[in-house]
């Protein structure tokens, strides 16, 4: 398994793999805080700059994109993606 990174930059669009990624595992710390801040209803904006590294004043259309892709992302590695983790990780 990849070393989840602290506090990482995202790509614009979340995997859609059926499977684990690599950037799923270096991620894990970023997925964690997006279902947190899910959880307490925080505005996606505000999200997407303080997480997602993306500016939601300048580029609103591009950070609504990557937030709800990382959220979604998020929510399919609390309910399945998971298992990969259990079983060592991410197919390398």
């Amino acid at each position: 398994m990849l070393q989840p990174l602290l506090d990482p930059d995202v790509a614009d669009e979340a995997p859609t793999s059926p499977v684990l990624t690599g950037y799923d595992e270096e991620r894990l710390l970023t997925y964690i805080r997006l279902l947190d801040a899910a959880a307490e209803d925080a505005d996606w904006r505000e999200v997407a700059t303080i997480v997602l590294h993306i500016d939601a004043a300048k580029e609103p259309e591009r950070a609504f994109r990557v937030w709800e892709t990382h959220l979604a992302r998020a929510r399919w590695m609390a309910t399945s993606g998971y298992r990969y983790l259990l079983a060592g990780g991410a197919p390398h």
